[in-house]
Formats: structure tokens, sequence, C-alpha cells
């Protein structure tokens, strides 16, 4: 049963849990998960919520990569900015009991405004210390297990000695990694479980002796997955998207009471261009002015290219393909495109990076670097740190998606790119099918799939080729009306950010997920 509060005017707290977290400084994230939390944290206080986030300290962060001669990437850690580091408070040290001795964990923190994002870093011993130096990257099972039980018994700590337990008011569990907290720290009716991973694919599992090792159960399955360990203990849990939402009930078909959907969203103020944000929120955004400030962002964006390649953006169609570099969103699409077309007038800019341990993300961005090498018009940026996805996504002119529909659970790319007035071609998947009109404020491509698809498969084939020859038709003529109907392209920018704002919004998102918290304004 979901938790009622019983007075309005009491400041509870909101907890929530995520093993990634893109604050403006730092390097403690690795994708769309760390980005989404991060917009929330930042509206969270602007609301003036008691918000607070728990996340892993990493020393070495994610991932960076150089190139060597053969353009292959070559993986290297990424150093913590000296800024991040001294934002950051001691709040102290505790102890917690890992493989059977005592592990000293400090907790670091940041706080802006109401919201407090809380670190936890893992002292001594050695061994212990080693588990968090990166996110997502393990050399084991085991690794992974203590590094994610670390964080389960260290957010328990905290809790129980600094937060009063009466004040919360919910526990936010961001994807499986973080479903240990419940069974360390019996708090019954506050745990909530938001799934971030689409489809079948995705969900952690542990051997159940480490879990018996550690927590004391003798579970039954000789695998146990997180997801049904995170959904059994919490009261109410989310999909990211109303797609996300009915293939989610065909996988967990037994927990089907406790699932709904809240679909994600962006933080306007974080993402949106100042200039264009003013011009709206002072009702002076028009087919005349939108082209202006399109035109003096877009050179803004010209300037920040040129530290990559030396580019002129003038009378040429820029679009973005960017994301992490996963097989499943179909990287290769842009690729065979750019090696299909010999337009001049269309300069591509490609963004992403891949995970040290997928081969296949490694080959696109040597690929990516190639095409950066070889033809003037494209230019390849490794890093998708929110600053420069920040820059690109303000200045384009198009952003492309091209996942495979059925496993993208939202999405926010299109999102940032609408509130600039840039729209999308998207394949139909995610969140995008709540916002998209076809042909009104982005175009759609493709099947909207809702039954599990190996998208490596030889059916997948047959869709994938289909759908890459309407992508590439359709993205011949939004170029098109790029360049000779330049009026019914601002028109349809001008929608995309029209009816993206009020509905993308992260505020709309925090209404959604804490009601009895947000209270809306009086007229």
């Amino acid at each position: 049963m979901a938790l009622r509060l019983v007075d309005p005017n009491h400041e509870y707290i909101v907890v929530s849990v995520t093993p990634d977290l893109a604050l403006d400084i730092g390097y403690t994230y690795a994708g769309g998960l760390g980005v989404l939390e991060g917009d929330k944290f930042y509206a969270a206080a602007t609301l003036g919520l008691r918000y607070f986030t728990f996340c892993l300290y990493y020393d070495e962060g994610y991932v960076a990569y150089d190139f060597d001669s053969d353009d292959n990437p070559i993986p290297k850690p990424q150093t913590q900015p000296e800024d991040f580091i001294k934002s950051l408070r001691s709040e102290g040290e505790f102890k917690i009991k890992l493989r059977g001795e005592d592990v000293s964990v400090e907790a670091l923190s940041y706080t802006y405004r109401s919201a407090k994002a809380v670190f936890f870093k893992p002292v001594s011993p050695q061994w212990a210390s080693q588990l968090t130096k990166r996110l997502y990257i393990e050399g084991s099972v085991e690794e992974k297990f203590y590094k994610y039980t670390l964080f389960a018994k260290s957010v328990a700590e905290y809790i129980r000695g600094y937060l009063p337990v009466y004040d919360i008011a919910f526990i936010d569990l961001q994807e499986a990694y973080t479903a240990f907290l419940p069974l360390i720290l019996k708090i019954p009716g506050k745990y909530r479980l938001v799934i971030h991973t689409a489809g079948i694919w995705g969900h952690p599992s542990f051997p159940r002796n480490l879990i018996h090792s550690e927590y004391g159960y003798r579970l039954i399955p000789p695998e146990v997955v997180l997801t049904d360990v995170g959904l059994a203990a919490s009261s109410q849990a989310f999909a990211v998207s109303a797609k996300h939402l009915d293939i989610l009930l065909k996988i967990f078909p037994h927990f089907s009471e406790k699932l709904s959907y809240v679909t994600n969203g962006v933080n306007i103020e974080r993402w949106m261009h100042p200039t264009l944000k003013e011009t709206y929120e002072s009702h002076k955004l028009t087919l005349d002015s939108l082209p202006v400030i399109k035109k003096r962002v877009k050179k803004e964006l010209e300037s920040f290219l040129r530290s990559y390649k030396d580019v002129s953006l003038e009378d040429k169609v820029v679009v973005f393909w960017g994301r992490r570099l996963v097989e499943y969103k179909r990287p290769w699409f842009i690729i065979r495109l750019i090696n299909e077309l010999d337009r001049k007038d269309i300069i591509y800019v490609l963004s992403g990076k891949a995970h040290p341990h997928d081969g296949y993300g490694l080959s696109i961005m040597k690929e990516f670097m190639k095409l950066h090498k070889k033809k003037e018009n494209v230019i390849y940026i490794p890093e998708h740190t929110v600053g420069i996805a920040k820059k690109v996504l303000q200045g384009v002119d198009l952003l492309l998606s091209t996942p495979f529909s059925g496993w993208e659970a939202c999405g926010t790319s299109y999102m940032k790119a609408a509130v600039n007035a840039v729209p999308t071609i998207t394949s139909r998947d995610g969140g995008a099918l709540e916002f998209i009109v076809h042909g009104i404020n982005g175009w759609f491509f493709g099947e909207d799939l809702r039954e599990p698809i190996d998208y490596t498969g030889p059916e997948a084939s047959k869709i994938n080729e289909a759908e890459y020859q309407e992508f590439k038709n359709l993205f011949l003529k939004v170029v098109d009306m790029i360049k000779s109907n330049p009026e019914g392209y601002f028109r349809v920018a001008l929608s995309a950010l029209r009816s993206f704002i009020p509905r993308v919004s992260m505020i709309r998102v925090l209404r959604d997920y804490y009601p009895q918290l947000i209270k809306l304004p009086t007229i």
C-alpha cells in the first residue's frame, strides 16, 4: 500500500538511491540514468524539497579515451576535477561490515539549496577502497556484488545515523543495483523501485551463495535477479514511460499491482539556452524571432566545434547523433547514412563512448574516429558530458535517435533538443511516443514493437534493413525541408518547443512522483 502523509505541512524527506549521478561538476556518471538523477536533484532543490541523493564516490570516474595511430580507442580513468573535490564536505567516517571485516567509509556531501547529494567513499582497508575506483567497471561478479553491497550498507548506516527515519516519506531505488538496501534496512512502506531498463535484458543477478554470505538469507533461485528483490521489497514500482510499462507488465506480471509509470523529463533550467528561455518566457518567441535566435546559437556551436575541426556551419544543415555506444541504439544507422550520402551541405556531429569491456561499442568508436578524419563534414566528440551535450543540442538543426524498438525505456535527448527548438527524427520507442506528433513537432520512422526481439537475430535483420531505408528517406525529406522550406521547418521546431516544455519539465516529473509533497500554487 502506498504511503499516506497525514500532515501535508510537515517537511518530509525524499531519498533517492542511484548508482550514478551527474552533477554540473565531477565524473560520477556514465550516461542517461546519472543525467536524469542530476536533473531531479537540481529540480527538487528549486522546489525546496528536502531531497537526499545517495551515490558512490568514484576516484577515477567512469572512462575516457585516447586513440592510437590506427584509431583504436584506448581507455583511461577520469581524474576527478579539483573544483568537484573542493565542493564536497566531509560528514565524517563510519564503519560497516563487509566480507567479515570492518570497512571505514567516509560520507562526502554536496549541497545545493534544499537538496543534498551524499557520496560514499571507502577509506580502508585497501581492497575495499579499490571497489569504487571506477563506475560500472568491475573485474568479476564478486567485485560487482561487493561494490553494491558496500553501497547498500553505507546508505543504511547513513540513514540510521544522520536522518530521522520518521521524517522519510519515500526511499526511491533507482535501478536494480540499489535493491540490496531493503535487505539491510527494514522500513516497510517507504521503498519504491524505479526501473530504467527496458525488456528482459539488463536485469542484474547474483549467485545466492554470495547473498547468503552477506545478508544471511537462503534464497531459492541459484541466480537471484535483483529487480525481483526490489519489486518484492517495494510498495510501489515505476516504469519510465507508458510503453515501458506495457513491456514490463509482460515480464513481471506477478508484480503488476505495484507497477505504474512516470514518464521521464528534463530540468529545463539546466538544458534550455538562456536567450531562448528568456524570449519564450517573455512571450516574444515567434516564427520571426526564432530563426534569429537559432542563428546566433548556431554561431556559438560553430565556435565550440572549431576546437575539434576547422568547420563552418554557414548554410549547412547540422545534425546530431550522440549517446552511449551500445548495439541496440543502432549507431550503424548514422555510419551507413554518412557513407551513402555525398552531401557537403550537411554537417554530422557524432558523440559518445563505449564501456571499455564492450567490443561492439569500441568498434563503433573506431569507425566514428575514421569518419572524423576522412570526411570534412563529420565531427566526432568521444566525450558525451552534460556540458558538451548541452552545447551541441542547443545549436544543431536536427537530432537523430535510432534505437531498436522495444529497447529504449524512455530516452530524454529528444526532450532536451525539443526545448531548444530542435526537432527529432526517431524510431517509435520509449517516451517519444507520448510527445512527438509525426510531421507536427518531430518525425517517426519504423515499427512500434512491444514484444521482446533479439536485435542481433534474423528477425531483427529484416526489421533493421526496412527501417534504415525508411529512416534514410525521411532524413532526406527533412533536410530538403530545412533547405527549401525554412518556414515549414521552423514551424515544426517552434511546435516542438511549445508542446514539450510543459510536459517534459522535471517539475512535472517530481509532482507525479511526490504529489503529496509538492503543492500546486493557489490562484
